[in-house]
Parts: structure tokens; sequence; C-alpha cells
């Protein structure tokens, strides 16, 4: 085996965005742009002898060329051992336990998370780290640098390896008496197993076999042979209880973002008035997001991170209880409050489940969740969407009461935390700056105004400070708070690869159980206004109306 050493020239493009690299199919199919990433971030790593590295991805389309690449790669980098998913499918969660169960020195996995996905559609990679969670920024901030001044990458010709089979192939290593090996492995398996470990498989099968109707939709992307396996196999729930789980390279030419826009199809099942089923759950393109809803009602993600830590010890991973809990910044304080009654500390982060791991490896927190649908332990260094499933089906079970039934009690004792998330995808770059620089231009004033019933108290630009190893993220996203506790956050995201998305995150806290049955857009009416009017977003892009409203 021979290293070639292919020149190239950069691209000022690939700065790593909360979740890696997201650009169009077409921009990875440029030559050597993947190569270029991947060969900056190999730069970027010190590999050590017989270090093996996971590979895998959501099975979008360009996954399987870009795992043979990778591979090819990783052979003329160093690498002694690959380790990829069978077909190359890997969800997110299951390739950050493939990391930590086989102690490897990293992954690079292949997605674009919720985005849209087939020739015209999107394409991602990012890398893990030996831990199990996406690489920090002081990683991801150096492979941009190298990015825009590498010259060549590395790489070694073999023929195509079969992922589909699960095995070994052996071929000469690049120095003489070296082996290098690719194993295709059954992570669907790892996955189960682990899961098997952390719930009550005997009290779920019970709630599956005594006529609890249920609906899970892999909207046509990776979770679809883990939900087969766990819940159809292990659990036995009917065949007939999953959809959409044969995975697609462009997910049935849907959206695999399982919100109540995307995932219309489960949303109709669930709200058919009486011939709703007891609990409906969907997930995303690379499995580390997830929805819940129960008959007729909707489970928002922050309300749901709040009833797992609040019944967290009647699962039996958490039995003894929790260290902590920890939230992105966005997410609504209802998790806090439960966390000030269980006298556990609460952590406030910014967006990237990065920023987690830190505190998970510390033994800071044991459950965290961004109101982006991630919700998580530190049982891996990733959200993770079945995870979620499977814990509330846990509850359900033990409590035997409905998901709305649990959710009313929990309002009940905490006060509802009425929340919404307004996205406008798509907008012009150039719009939506402005739409943050005219909120910012505004901080020195709008503190003491009144907007209605609403007085602003404070106003920034969230930073944080890492507990942990004390470093610093600034600009995380503008906060307007209000005196009564509520309050206002305008972001814009780094998962979109056309224009900007500008998300408006919207809080009341309701502690009167008389009005906890309300529709949160009609709760946060007033507030909604608010926003509008401070930001200015129609008058600057033209947007009347949200894209995705959760």
């Amino acid at each position: 085996m021979r290293i070639n050493l292919i020149p190239t020239q950069a691209f000022n493009d690939q700065k790593p965005g909360t979740s890696g690299l997201r650009k169009k199919v077409k921009v990875f199919q440029q030559p050597n742009y993947l190569e270029n990433f991947v060969q900056s971030f190999f730069d970027t790593l010190t590999v050590p002898a017989n270090a093996t590295l996971v590979v895998g991805g959501d099975g979008r389309y360009h996954n399987r060329h870009a795992i043979q690449t990778i591979i090819q790669m990783a052979a003329a980098n160093g690498f002694s051992r690959v380790l990829v998913g069978q077909a190359g499918i890997l969800s997110t969660p299951a390739a950050s336990h493939v990391i930590r169960k086989y102690q490897t020195f990293g992954g690079m996995v292949l997605s674009a998370s919720h985005n849209q996905g087939g020739i015209n559609g999107d394409f991602g990679i990012k890398y893990n780290i030996g831990n199990g969670g996406p690489a920090p920024e002081k990683i991801t901030d150096e492979v941009f640098a190298k990015s825009k001044v590498i010259t060549q990458y590395k790489i070694v010709d073999l023929p195509v390896v079969d992922i589909d089979i699960i095995g070994k192939t052996e071929f000469a290593g690049v120095n003489a008496g070296e082996i290098f090996t690719v194993q295709v492995i059954d992570a669907v398996r790892d996955y189960a197993d682990l899961m098997q470990s952390l719930f009550d498989f005997t009290a779920i099968k019970q709630l599956l076999a005594s006529g609890f109707e249920m609906k899970f939709d892999a909207m046509h992307a990776v979770t679809g042979p883990y939900a087969k396996e766990i819940l159809v196999n292990r659990l036995g729930a009917p065949l007939e209880s999953l959809m959409n789980c044969e995975p697609s390279e462009d997910f049935g030419g849907g959206h695999p973002d399982p919100n109540l826009t995307y995932a219309e199809d489960l949303v109709k099942i669930m709200f058919a008035g009486e011939n709703a089923l007891d609990f409906g759950a969907a997930s995303d393109g690379d499995g580390d997001r997830n929805m819940i809803l129960g008959q007729n009602f909707f489970v928002t993600p922050s309300d749901s991170l709040a009833v797992l830590a609040a019944n967290a010890t009647l699962v039996p991973a958490y039995a003894k209880g929790i260290a902590g809990v920890a939230r992105s910044m966005p997410t609504s304080g209802a998790v806090d409050r439960v966390a000030a009654k269980l006298n556990i500390p609460c952590f406030e982060t910014p967006t990237g489940w990065k920023f987690f791991g830190n505190l998970m490896d510390a033994g800071k927190v044991t459950l965290c969740g961004e109101e982006s649908f991630g919700t998580s332990s530190n049982h891996v260094r990733e959200k993770d969407g079945l995870w979620a499933v499977l814990f509330w089906l846990n509850i359900i079970a033990v409590k035997k009461q409905g998901v709305e039934a649990i959710l009313m009690s929990h309002w009940q004792e905490y006060g509802r935390n009425v929340y919404s998330r307004h996205d406008y995808e798509s907008i012009p770059t150039d719009a939506a700056n402005s739409v943050i620089t005219h909120i910012k231009s505004q901080f020195t004033t709008l503190p003491g105004q009144q907007f209605g019933r609403y007085t602003v108290s404070t106003c920034d630009d969230f930073s944080y400070l890492d507990p942990i190893d004390g470093s610093v993220s600034n600009n995380q996203g503008i906060r307007i708070l209000f005196t009564d506790g509520s309050r206002i956050v305008f972001r814009l995201s780094g998962t979109g690869t056309e224009g900007a998305t500008l998300r408006i995150y919207l809080e009341a806290f309701e502690p009167d159980v008389g009005k906890h049955y309300l529709d949160a857009q009609i709760a946060l009416a007033e507030m909604i206004q608010i926003a509008l009017q401070i930001s200015q977003l129609v008058e600057r892009t033209g947007r009347t109306f949200p894209t995705v409203i959760t």
C-alpha cells in the first residue's frame, strides 16, 4: 500500500458549524472538497499508533461514496483500523456509543441531521472525539484554519470495500509488516444492547402488550433499523407500530425533521380526535432528535426534558438519582424548576451538544437537552432520539398514565413554562444580519421599557464560561429578559445550507393551573407581537409568517 500525495487548492468556505460542515451535495461533489476537509482534520489531530476510526452516517445520498474515500484517507494518515456501520448506516448516538464502547480514537459522522437529502439536498460531516462527543471549538477552529491553506491530501489506492456484509477486510499496511483493517460492525445490535441495559424492557413490553397503541415515525431515515430491532424484535410491538422505517437516500422525498410541520402524517394520526393513538414519536435524519406526542397532545422538547428529569428515578439506569441537568440557553427554564426542587445543579450552555460533554465527563450532569428536539444523558455524548422515546415509554409503563396526564400533573407541581419557537428559514443573510444588528442597537434603551403587560429587565448577547476547561463562548444568542421571568431569544442557526435561519424563542411562566390548557400560540400572542416589534423582522425581511412553529 503506497501513500499518494494529491496536490489541491484550498476552499474558503469549510468552517464547521455547531454540528460540523453542512453544504449542498453538489458542493461536496466538487473535486477535492471532501478530501480537503477530511485531511484538515487529520492534519489537526495527532493520530497515535494502532488508532481506530469509526465511520458511518444517516444513509443520505453521497454517504457511500464518502465512506470509501474516508477509508482510503484514514489508511494514508496513520489509522490501523476503521469500524464502519453495516451498509454505512450509523445513527449519531450509535456512533457515539461505538466510539466509547470500542475505545476508538474518534469518528467521522456523515450527516446533515434534519436537513433534506438526495442529489439536490444536503450533505454533512463532523468529527467526534474519543469521549464520543463532537469535536470542541478549539479543534474545529484549527481545522478551519488548516482548510484555508491546505496544499495536498493523503490517500491510498484500495478496492471498494463491501460495507453491506458484517466482517473484516484486511489490507497490507503502508509500512512493511503492518495490516490495515476495515471492520463492518452490527451497530444496531450494539445500540440496542445499550438501551436494554438502561431501561426496564420488561415493563415496556408489558405496556405494549396491554392494548397500548403507539406509532413511531423514522421519517425514512437512520433510526428505522434501530426501531425495528428494539421496538418490534425486543419489545414485541406490532410491525404496524412503525412507519417510514426503511432508510432512503432522499428520505422519501421528505424533510426528516421531527416537528409538527414536517412529521405531518404522524401528527394527523395523533390528532385524530377519539381515534388518536396513545403515544406517538418521531426521530430525524441521523437519529439524534425526537418528537413526543400523546393523544391530541404535543410535548415541547423543553417540557420533555423537565419531565424526564423529574421522573428519572423510575428508570433503572437512573434509579439512584441524577447528578445534575444542563440545557441550552434557548431551552425553557422548565427543567430549572425541577433541578431546584431536587437540589441538584442546572447548567445553562450555548447551543451545541459539545458544550454538554465537559459537564458529563466531569460528572456534573446526568441529563441534558436542547429545545431543538434533542435530549439525552451521559450514556453517550450526543443527543439521542430513540433513547428519549424509550424513556417516555418507561415512565408511562410505571406511572400508568397517558402523556397528557403526566404533563398536566407536572405543570400542577412545577408551573408551566409556556414555550414556542418560530423559525424563519432561508432568509437572505444580509436581511437576517440586519435584524440582529437592529436588536443589538437597542441594548441600552430597552431595559425599563414597557410592552403591554411586560417590562424589559435586561438584554444581552449570551456568553458562556465553561466551568470545566475555562473556555469562553461569546455571541451565542440575544436575550430579552422581562421582569416577570418571561423572555424572548433571537438566534441565527448554523445548521442550514441556504441563506440564514432566524429562530425566535418565546417563553412565559404560567403558575395558574386554570390556564395550563391554553394553546401556546394563544398564551404567547402578546409576546409574539413584542418580538416582531423589537426586531422589525417583517419590515427587514419581508417575511410575515414563520416557516415552522414548534
